[in-house]
């Protein structure tokens, strides 16, 4: 398979009051071409701080501190990649939204209160595209009878704004009151593009969606909403964090279904991140199992379920409820350390039933267990070693 999104021993901190919070420590994780890749792990294992510093959008008082993002599209040297650690936040902009996007966790969080459902979704189309649109419009004035009254005036705005769309004259002309009249087929192109991918998403009456306001719709269409603002550029990367956490069990399955779907049709790939892995099952291709701000286990979703190597893993796979589940549910002893000041070697061995005295001393390198499927445990290096012998 062709790599799309590597990290490499990514390193992300936050200086707190109380100390410096090591949220991530030397992760590294790797996304394919043309499949699904799901981060699981307890709440505050640093699921979301590793996509978020991936986007590069860690809010002070985080900072990356080590580590490279690489990327192997837009044009990036397909044998080493781009690390977008390195470039700067125009690019980032430019590469938001457009070729890797991300689906938040809450909705209403993600949308404006006060602006309506087509003004936001239309704001990817203008940001991004407006170099695409302005070429339709103006081979839409060039059919006879179909140019506008102004048309001969608008055109060389639209030529410019179609050789470079990032040119400022965009921004200028739009705040002048007797050519703001000149944005108006823009607008109009990106309201219809909303539009229509709105109805692609399954929301009934798109026409009417877009001229309402957030509190007007339910959880689920808030949810929609938010992936037709994501997929509104038809990135090749979809990160999408915790989804579909926030909704009951039925506009939960409808979304996974909708994500599933989106996949095949017109994404290249998805990052998704959750706790449950019953989403993981249904949805996911390769799993990657994170533990305070490391990560334990990366494998096949089939291997990982089918031949756990990590015990934390485990240990989750043993907390989740089945239907021959008699007496108490297991539960994982002791508690998450705090990150302030994580204990020494791997992070998992004041909980861990297999905990040797090396466990204490240094931290386990992700290493290869079967062809595909990688653990860091010395414990399982160990079996494994066993075994072999």
């Amino acid at each position: 398979m062709t790599k799309l999104l590597e990290t490499q021993d990514l390193v992300t901190n936050f200086y707190t009051y109380e100390g410096m919070v090591q949220a991530l420590n030397r992760v590294s994780l790797v996304v394919e071409e043309g499949s699904t890749f799901g981060l699981v792990g307890e709440s505050g294992c640093g699921k979301s701080v590793t996509v978020r510093s991936i986007m590069r959008i860690v809010q002070p008082p985080g900072r990356i501190e080590g580590g490279r993002v690489l990327v192997y599209f837009g044009g990036a040297d397909q044998d080493h990649g781009l690390d977008l650690l390195m470039q700067s936040e125009e690019y980032m902009r430019g590469l938001r939204g457009c070729d890797m996007s991300m689906i938040f966790q809450e909705p209403n969080a993600a949308l404006n209160p006060t602006l309506s459902i087509g003004y936001q979704v239309s704001e990817s189309f203008l940001f991004h595209q407006t170099a695409e649109m302005s070429r339709k419009i103006l081979d839409d004035w060039d059919q006879p009878g179909q140019a506008p009254a102004l048309a001969g005036l608008l055109k060389p705005l639209y030529q410019r704004a179609a050789a470079n769309p990032k040119d400022m004259l965009l921004a200028i002309l739009s705040r002048i009151p007797i050519l703001r009249r000149w944005r108006k087929p823009l607008l109009a192109e990106a309201k219809a593009r909303s539009i229509d991918i709105i109805g692609k998403l399954g929301i009934p009456n798109p026409e009417r969606v877009v001229d309402a306001f957030p509190h007007n719709l339910s959880g689920g269409m808030k949810q929609r909403i938010v992936i037709a603002m994501a997929l509104a550029c038809n990135p090749v990367l979809l990160i999408a964090d915790e989804a579909t956490s926030n909704l009951d069990v039925t506009i939960q399955a409808q979304i996974l279904d909708l994500l599933v779907r989106l996949k095949k049709e017109s994404i290249s790939s998805i990052l998704l991140i959750t706790h449950d892995l019953g989403v993981v099952a249904e949805t996911c291709d390769r799993v990657g199992v994170m533990y305070a701000g490391n990560l334990v286990e990366v494998g096949p979703v089939q291997g990982i379920f089918a031949h756990p190597r990590h015990p934390y893993t485990q240990a989750l796979l043993d907390s989740v409820p089945k239907f021959q589940t008699e007496g108490e549910l297991k539960s994982i002893e002791g508690a998450v350390p705090n990150l302030v000041s994580p204990p020494p070697g791997c992070r998992f061995h004041p909980r861990c039933p297999h905990m040797m005295d090396v466990c204490r001393d240094r931290l386990p390198d992700l290493l290869d267990a079967d062809p595909g499927h990688q653990v860091a445990c010395h414990w399982a290096e160990q079996n494994r070693a066993g075994g072999s012998a």
